[in-house]
């Protein structure tokens, strides 16, 4: 009995050991894909936006078929109910990746690394108020000076931050809809890419016969990185999968903090955006919400105290 405990403890450590790369390898990827997407700064954000989904279907396509998914793919679109909730998250997870694309490439990292700070807080309060969760008297107190950091830079600044707002939020609803179709995040983010994969296939097509569109018509880097968006999109999805089946939430929801702090010292360190005291003010609010938030998280998480 004891030499079976001490074989699955090595076994357990070292998936814990795989979960955690995988899901640092995903975070880093999101939150250095402001790289990526600066050096298709000279095509058009919705131009990148089309390719992303059609090259992602194609990509993830023959995934679903190679790893044995098929006919969750099937079930997916045949049930009337699932298909019309991916409907509904095609729609948000678009527009949320649009306005990303196009913050980055119009100077404004520094807008989306907001956006993806507040995020999990925004998570909390839809969870109250559509899933009829309660919130904790630290959650409450972190969402409150969340707010007061965006109530103050909103003033300060003079100027609501709506993409930072927009992406939380987008990307806030995605997550609660999500929750409501009964499907796993790879068959789910096929479909989603699939809706769109035609309509984003004859618009490229057309704008190609135009003459103004980019594939085949810049150079040859510029077609490797609108076809590679498709590895952007596909692979910190499946690293972070990988990831959340191995390692405990808690874990996962501390390691999501990469994301946002990396496009933060990128857009501040690397590309020199302008940091206004006033926006550092509001980020050093969000950013003690977020430890309280994460504390909170990590003390609730613990066995004796799970209800």
């Amino acid at each position: 009995m004891l030499k079976s405990n001490s074989k699955k403890k090595p076994q357990k450590q070292k998936e814990a050991f795989v979960g955690v790369l995988s899901a640092v390898g995903a975070f880093l990827i999101w939150g250095l894909s402001p790289i990526y997407f600066k050096t298709l700064a000279h095509v058009p954000a919705f131009e990148i936006l089309l390719h992303r989904m059609v090259w992602s279907f194609i990509f993830l396509f023959p995934l679903v078929i190679f790893m044995g998914r098929w006919k969750e793919f099937t079930a997916a679109i045949a049930n009337r109910k699932t298909f019309l909730i991916l409907i509904g998250t095609t729609l948000l997870v678009s527009g949320n990746w649009f306005v990303f694309i196009w913050a980055i490439n119009s100077g404004k990292i520094l807008h989306t690394s907001l956006g993806y700070f507040i995020n999990p807080l925004i998570n909390v309060v839809l969870g109250m108020l559509f899933l009829k969760e309660r919130l904790r008297p630290a959650q409450t107190a972190a969402v409150i000076l969340a707010a007061a950091g965006v109530v103050y830079m909103t003033i300060e600044v003079g100027e609501l931050p709506w993409i930072s707002l927009f992406l939380a939020f987008s990307f806030g609803f995605y997550g609660l809809i999500r929750k409501t179709a009964a499907v796993n995040a790879l068959i789910g983010l096929t479909v989603e890419t699939l809706l769109l994969f035609i309509p984003a296939s004859v618009y490229l097509y057309y704008i190609s016969t135009l003459g103004t569109g980019s594939f085949l018509a810049i150079n040859v880097k510029t077609d490797l990185l609108l076809t590679g968006a498709a590895l952007v999109t596909a692979l910190p999805l499946l690293l972070f999968t990988a990831g959340a089946r191995r390692i405990h939430f808690a874990t996962i929801g501390m390691l999501q903090y990469i994301a946002p702090s990396s496009t933060f010292i990128l857009a501040v360190f690397i590309y020199n955006e302008p940091l206004q005291t006033a926006q550092f003010r509001a980020f050093i609010l969000i950013w003690i919400s977020l430890i309280i938030y994460s504390a909170d998280s990590v003390i609730a998480s613990r066995p004796g105290n799970r209800k």
